[in-house]
């Protein structure tokens, strides 16, 4: 952990402007736009259980410029709004900081690295879906870059490359799991709330993508892993050298306790889905769960009630920027009601856009969430900044909410592994002593590979109403 937080230190001038940062200068703009674009308004009504806009009702109304103090005091307002978002971040950081403690996750993924190593197709095969595992169903991200130290070597010593043992584990992570998110909290559970969708709900297309990605990445990675074992020349070992010896206990099995744990790991995610589906459950039963899932798991690997307490609060500790920009974010969309912005900058944007093609509007929304995570690089900020212009203006133009909630995963899950804002794709490029431009040369024929297939589904979902 400490070589992460130094090669982060390492990084920090390529890191761009602080999302804290620019989300404040977006305020101070938004307030200064309080005193310069018409005021507007649309009446907006209650059907089936979803606050909607009446398209027909837009009216321009008399400004309602923002003081300098009531800036300030709406930061209080909009960490009040995103309350129910922040806390659920909060409750599965802690339960999320709680099953690490148990060990379980790192035994699993050293067990299994052991048992296949030898056998290089089912190597490539196996942890890349691991990984994507982790990404789609917890939302994993920062906490996978301690496997790039154990991984890398380990592909080396079959005869691979730093860049091979990089992609199976941020690859999977990331693009495909983090993207397709079929449970992952910090994207899609954020955006359905914020969309007033039941969460995790319409999970069928979020399977089917992360299928069709998960092959695509998988033989993505083992072609040109067969291609440095032909061609070692081509081989790129970045902090690990060819020769090194890497130290890998071979003798290493899993305990029983902790192949207990990871049942219930497995049963945890099993029951939300359930619960989900059946039940009408929210982000308060969904939290409930996972914490009392990792309890469970503590006790079966006889964490004590102590250091279960401490290892809740450091997973909420490692939670708080993330959680806390989801509240800044929300001061934004608090600044734009109050100066009565929010409905005319809808209805000028859905003049744009409403004599386009209902696919193309999809599209539309994919492309500049694409280029929002740019800028906003984090997942559940980008979709607490993004998402309440994003679901009234769906409204407007004849966009399913479903499909605005995809075309925003997509955005936001695809530029994670190209742009350079990306603090876990930097720490991680450190971690494995892979440069930028090596990375950026080597993944965007894949990233190309990636966008068609999700504008695919895009359309797809928009034609079928999704």
């Amino acid at each position: 952990m400490d070589e992460i937080n130094e090669n982060k230190k390492k990084n920090k001038k390529s890191d761009g402007i602080d999302p804290f940062v620019l989300m404040f200068i977006i305020i101070v703009i938004v307030t200064i736009l309080s005193y310069v674009l018409p005021a507007g308004q649309y009446e907006r009504e209650e059907v089936d259980g979803q606050t909607v806009i009446d398209p027909e009702s837009f009216e321009f109304v008399e400004s309602s410029p923002v003081g300098v103090v009531e800036m300030f005091s709406d930061i209080h307002e909009g960490m009040i709004e995103g309350a129910p978002i922040i806390l659920f971040v909060f409750m599965f950081g802690g339960a999320l900081g709680i099953m690490q403690k148990t060990g379980a996750i790192d035994s699993f993924i050293k067990a299994t690295s052991i048992r296949f190593r030898s056998h290089e197709k089912l190597f490539i095969t196996f942890m890349t879906l691991i990984f994507a595992f982790l990404g789609t169903l917890i939302g994993s991200a920062e906490d996978a870059l301690v496997y790039i130290a154990i991984v890398v070597p380990m592909v080396i010593s079959l005869g691979f490359d730093a860049i091979t043992g990089f992609a199976i584990v941020m690859l999977g992570v990331m693009a495909t799991g983090f993207t397709s998110g079929i449970t992952n909290p910090f994207n899609v559970g954020v955006a359905q709330e914020i969309a007033e969708l039941p969460v995790f709900s319409g999970m069928y297309m979020r399977v089917l993508y992360f299928i069709i990605m998960l092959v695509v990445t998988i033989i993505y990675i083992y072609k040109y892993a067969m291609k440095v074992k032909r061609e070692p020349e081509l081989a790129v070992y970045g902090n690990f050298e060819k020769e090194k010896d890497v130290k890998i206990d071979n003798d290493f099995v899993m305990s029983k306790k902790h192949f207990i744990s990871l049942i219930i790991f497995l049963l945890t995610f099993l029951s939300v889905i359930i619960g989900v589906i059946k039940f009408d459950w929210f982000i308060s039963e969904i939290g409930g769960m996972f914490i009392l899932g990792g309890i469970i798991m503590a006790i079966i690997c006889h964490v004590s009630a102590s250091d279960i307490s401490k290892s809740f609060i450091k997973g909420v500790k490692d939670m708080a920027a993330g959680a806390m920009i989801i509240g800044v974010a929300y001061t934004i969309l608090v600044v734009l009601e109050s100066g009565l912005l929010l409905d005319t900058i809808l209805y000028y944007a859905s003049s744009l856009v409403s004599a386009l093609p209902e696919s193309v509007n999809a599209i539309g929304m994919f492309i500049t969430q694409f280029f929002i995570n740019f800028a906003v690089p984090s997942g559940s900020g980008q979709a607490a900044l993004t998402m309440p212009l994003m679901t009234p203006l769906a409204d407007l133009v004849g966009v399913g909410r479903q499909t605005a909630v995809l075309a925003f995963q997509f955005g936001d899950g695809i530029s994670n592994m190209i742009f350079p804002t990306s603090g876990v794709l930097l720490a991680g490029l450190a971690i494995a002593g892979i440069s930028f431009t090596k990375w950026l040369k080597w993944v965007i024929p894949f990233t190309l590979i990636q966008t068609g297939i999700a504008a695919i589904f895009v359309i797809i979902a928009q034609l079928i109403n999704f």
